[in-house]
């Protein structure tokens, strides 16, 4: 590891571009031999600095509300795609200023705004429904789009082929961080219950969760996945991972602030489970660090917790070679996906600064946060 994490503020967000681009290259690659495009899902990561970077790469972004799509729009100038749960109205003028294709989640939103759309004069919007095939993977029912009683799509049961006119796609999302095995498996169903549909359609998105730039994924079921439906209903194909544009291209630097005992040592940070990767707590999970290990792998094993009067704000148990003390550096890996996107300031704990590394710029601070950020957000 060439960057020295101690010229950096803490805690610190930083992005190593060289690493950011390795994906960029693998998704390039797919989207090179398939012919599809593939978008950056801003909910996953929408640090703008680097929207140049990606957009030499990738088709574009999809969003998830009118501030996502205005940012794609803004920062990378490619197409833009949204999906909401619904749209809001006094929202959707400036949606269609800013998207490219609209994604409904029901047919009900469809005839709530299609006329709009088809009066809609500066340019042509693609639209698309969402549909919900019922059948996931995924085991953690907070990211599962299809369990029981889902509002994410629309099911075969409720799907109305009468009222397709001015629909130009279908989309699926099913997945979350899964190899192309199980989109091997969803997407018989989704033909076997949508075949009869998509057979009209102009092109089909099969949605994000594709974990495309993991070292084991497997790239050639993927394409087989691919160039199953473009070839077996001339479609042309859409894929939106967020996690796997920056998968392994960030980390997150904190510093220990204090030591504490009660039962086992425990360290206090200056980074926040709660606050700066709040998906610790939600999925739950345990990031690396960089030079640890599991609890009694090494010498020293320590609990460490966040700065928060949150009783629950633990991050894990780690082990060390050597004691910590404060003022040591602690590096937590992959942490550029859904950390800067959903942190916050809980008990006004500052957010952390970002930055980013290349082999011309060396260290780059992207932006630095105060007090202005925390105030400006309340009233």
């Amino acid at each position: 590891m060439d960057i020295d994490f101690y010229k950096l503020p803490s805690p610190c967000y930083i992005v190593d571009e060289r690493l950011l681009k390795k994906n960029l290259e693998i998704l390039d690659s797919v989207q090179k031999r398939t012919g599809c495009k593939i978008l950056l899902a801003l909910k996953g990561f929408s640090m703008h600095s680097v929207f140049p970077l990606i957009g030499k790469y990738l088709a574009g972004v999809t969003s998830s509300s009118l501030f996502e799509a205005r940012l794609g729009y803004e920062k990378m100038g490619k197409e833009v795609h949204i999906f909401a749960p619904a749209y809001i109205k006094e929202d959707f003028d400036q949606i269609m200023d800013y998207c490219d294709h609209i994604v409904f989640n029901s047919f009900n939103q469809w005839n709530e705004y299609k006329d709009k759309i088809k009066n809609y004069k500066s340019k042509k919007i693609e639209c698309g429904i969402r549909i919900n095939p019922e059948y996931s993977e995924i085991e953690t029912p907070i990211y599962n789009p299809c369990y029981k009683n889902s509002r994410l799509g629309v099911t075969l049961a409720n799907f109305r082929p009468d009222e397709l006119d001015g629909i130009d796609g279908l989309h699926f999302h099913t997945m979350c961080e899964q190899n192309s095995d199980t989109l091997e498996r969803t997407i018989k169903v989704v033909d076997e219950k949508f075949g009869q549909y998509i057979k009209n359609m102009k092109w089909l998105n099969m949605g994000g969760g594709h974990h495309i730039t993991r070292d084991d994924y497997d790239i050639e079921t993927l394409i087989k996945c691919i160039m199953y439906f473009k070839n077996k209903y001339s479609v042309d194909i859409y894929l939106e991972p967020g996690e796997a544009v920056a998968l392994n291209t960030g980390y997150l630097v904190s510093t220990v602030l204090d030591i504490v005992d009660n039962g086992m040592k425990i360290a206090i940070l200056d980074a926040s489970a709660a606050c700066h990767m709040p998906d610790v707590l939600e999925m739950p999970y345990r990031p690396n660090i960089i030079n640890s290990g599991k609890p009694g792998e090494y010498k020293y094993t320590y609990r460490l917790g966040g700065n928060t009067c949150l009783a629950g704000d633990i991050i894990g148990d780690y082990s060390f070679r050597e004691p910590l003390k404060p003022g040591d550096r602690l590096v937590f890996c992959d942490m550029a996906h859904y950390t800067m996107v959903k942190n916050n300031m809980f008990n006004g704990i500052n957010l952390p600064a970002i930055a980013t590394y290349n082999d011309e710029e060396d260290i780059k601070i992207i932006r630095q946060f105060d007090y202005k950020d925390y105030c400006s957000r309340l009233s």
